[in-house]
C-alpha cells in the first residue's frame, strides 16, 4: 500500500508538471483562413465583443496609450544626465530596439487575433504556467501604471488655479493625519469616469481616444513648429556647448537609450483590442507599426528642438519643454504645454485601464479566474464586470497610496511580457499553434475538477490582492525599502 501511495503520489506530480507545461490551442476562428466574426453577427453569440475598431482607432489608441506624460519630462533627466545633446540619437536607438518588439506582437496578434496580449500567447506557444505568471504581471503592471498616471492629474491642473492651495476642494490633494497619507480625489474621480466611458462601449470610448490624441498630437506639433522658429532666432545655442555631441560618449548615449526606451511603452496596448478589431490580420500589425514609428517621429523632433533651445546642463530636469519656452520669451506657451501634459495623462489613463478586463476576460475563459470575469455586457459589448473591478480597485489605489515608488514594478511586468512574447515568436518558428497539443490535452482527466480549480483561483485572487495592498501600504509609508 505505501508503494502505490508512492506511485500515486509521484504521478500527481508528474502530472501537476505537465498541467503548468500544457499548451492551449487557437480557437477556429483565431487559425488562418477562418471567417472572423463582423460585428452585427457577434452580438448573437455570448461572451463575444464587438468588432467596431478601424485602423485610425487603432493608431489612437496606441499613440495616446504611448506618447505619456513622461516625454514632457524625461527629456531634461536624460539630456542633463547622461545624454546631452544626443538625446535625439537614443530616442532613435530605443525606438529601434521597440520596434524590433513591436514586430513580435504584430505578427503573434495577427496570427492569434484574441484578448489577452502576451498572455495569450505565452498560453498558446509555452505553457500554463508561465501564461499564469504573464497574466498577473500585467494585471499587477496597468493597476500600478494607471494609478500613477491618475496622481498626476491634479499637480498639473493646479498651474491653471495658480498652485495647489488654489485648487477646488473636491480636486486637491488633502493630507489625513490620523492616517498618515494624501489622499487624491481627483485621481480617484478621473479613474471613475474612464471606467464609465470604457462601459459605454469600446467604439465611444475609442472615439473620445481619438479626439484626446488628436488634441495632444496639436500640441506636440505646436512645440515642434514654434520651437523650431525660436531655434532658428536664437541660433541652436544648445547645440554650442562645450563637450560636443556626446559629452558622456557611447556609454552616456546607450544608458540614455535604456531610460527613454520606457516612453514607447503603450503599444502591446493594440494587442489587447484584437478581438474587436474589423479586419485583425490586416489592421493590427499596420495599427502597432504606425503607432512606434509616429512616437519616434515625435519624441526625436520635439528632442531636436528642445536641446537646441536650451543647453542640457541647464535643462530642468521636470519641466524641461515649458521652461524651454519661458526662458526664450514665450511664457504663455507654458499653458498650452501643460495642457498637453494632462491631456496625454488622460489618454495614458484610458490606455492603462483599457487592457485589464480583457485580459481577466481571457483568463476567465480559460479557467485561471472565476468565471464572472468572462461576461460580456449584451448591450454594449464590453466586459464590463472586469472593467468596474477594475477601476474600482485603480481608484483605490490612486486615492489612497503615493503608488510612484512601485512604478518600478510596471518596468519588470514591461520586460517580462516583451521577453515572453519574444520566446513565443522563436517557439512559434519550431511548433506553430496548429500543431500545439489537442484540445483533448486540455480536458484530460487531472485529480481536481473544474471547479475546484476556480475555487483556488478565487482564493489567489484575495491572496494576491491583500499582498498587493499590504507592499503598497508598506512602500507607501517608508516601511519597506524601495
Amino acid at each position: 500500500m505505501e508503494g502505490l501511495s508512492g506511485k500515486m503520489e509521484s504521478y500527481s506530480w508528474i502530472g501537476g508538471i505537465q498541467n503548468l507545461a500544457r499548451r492551449k490551442q487557437a480557437d477556429l476562428s483565431e487559425k488562418e483562413g477562418a471567417q472572423l466574426l463582423p460585428s452585427s453577427d457577434s452580438e448573437s453569440k455570448p461572451n463575444k465583443l464587438a468588432r467596431d475598431l478601424s485602423l485610425p482607432q487603432l493608431v489612437a489608441i496606441g499613440v495616446g496609450s504611448t506618447i505619456g506624460a513622461g516625454v514632457y519630462v524625461l527629456l531634461g533627466t536624460v539630456a542633463r544626465e547622461q545624454s546631452g545633446p544626443a538625446l535625439t540619437l537614443c530616442f532613435l536607438i530605443a525606438g529601434v530596439a521597440a520596434a524590433l518588439s513591436a514586430f513580435c506582437y504584430a505578427e503573434l496578434a495577427s496570427r492569434c487575433p484574441s484578448v489577452g496580449s502576451a498572455y495569450h500567447y505565452s498560453y498558446i506557444c509555452i505553457g500554463e504556467g508561465v501564461a499564469w505568471l504573464i497574466g498577473w504581471a500585467l494585471i499587477l503592471e496597468y493597476t500600478i501604471g494607471g494609478s500613477a498616471v491618475a496622481r498626476g492629474i491634479s499637480p498639473n491642473l493646479a498651474l491653471f488655479f495658480g498652485g495647489q492651495d488654489n485648487l477646488p476642494s473636491f480636486l486637491a490633494r488633502v493630507y489625513v493625519p490620523w492616517l498618515g497619507i494624501i489622499v487624491d480625489p481627483c485621481a480617484a474621480i478621473l479613474v471613475l469616469v474612464v471606467t464609465a466611458l470604457l462601459c459605454l462601449g469600446i467604439k465611444e470610448s475609442s472615439l473620445v481616444q481619438v479626439i484626446v490624441t488628436a488634441a495632444n498630437f496639436i500640441v506636440m506639433l505646436f512645440v515642434i513648429i514654434a520651437g523650431g522658429y525660436l531655434g532658428f532666432q536664437t541660433g541652436w545655442k544648445g547645440y554650442s556647448v562645450t563637450g560636443g555631441y556626446f559629452p558622456n560618449g557611447i556609454s552616456g548615449v546607450l544608458s540614455g537609450s535604456a531610460t527613454v526606451f520606457f516612453s514607447y511603452i503603450g503599444f502591446d496596448v493594440i494587442a489587447c483590442t484584437a478581438e474587436e478589431v474589423k479586419n485583425p490580420k490586416r489592421d493590427l500589425p499596420w495599427g502597432i507599426g504606425l503607432t512606434v514609428s509616429l512616437c519616434c517621429t515625435v519624441y526625436m523632433m520635439v528632442s531636436v528642438v528642445i536641446v537646441g533651445l536650451v543647453p542640457y546642463p541647464a535643462m530642468d530636469p521636470d519641466t524641461p519643454i515649458s521652461t524651454a519656452f519661458v526662458e526664450n520669451g514665450m511664457h504663455w506657451a507654458m499653458y498650452v504645454v501643460s495642457t498637453g501634459a494632462i491631456l496625454s495623462l488622460c489618454t495614458s489613463l484610458l490606455g492603462a485601464i483599457l487592457p485589464q478586463p480583457r485580459i481577466m476576460m481571457a483568463m476567465a475563459r480559460d479557467g485561471l479566474l472565476p468565471t464572472y470575469f468572462e461576461a460580456v455586457s449584451q448591450t454594449t459589448q464590453v466586459p464590463v464586470r472586469s472593467t468596474v473591478w477594475t477601476g474600482v480597485f485603480v481608484a483605490i489605489l490612486a486615492f489612497f497610496m503615493d503608488v510612484s515608488q512601485l512604478a518600478g514594478m510596471v518596468s519588470v511586468g514591461t520586460l517580462l511580457a516583451f521577453t515572453m512574447v519574444a520566446i513565443s515568436i522563436l517557439v512559434l518558428r519550431y511548433a506553430p499553434p496548429d500543431e500545439a497539443p489537442d484540445q483533448e490535452f486540455l480536458q484530460e482527466p487531472i485529480e481536481i475538477k473544474e471547479y475546484e480549480r476556480r475555487r483556488k483561483a478565487t482564493y489567489s485572487i484575495v491572496l494576491i490582492c491583500f499582498g498587493a495592498l499590504i507592499l503598497t501600504s508598506g512602500a507607501s509609508t517608508g516601511f519597506l525599502p524601495v
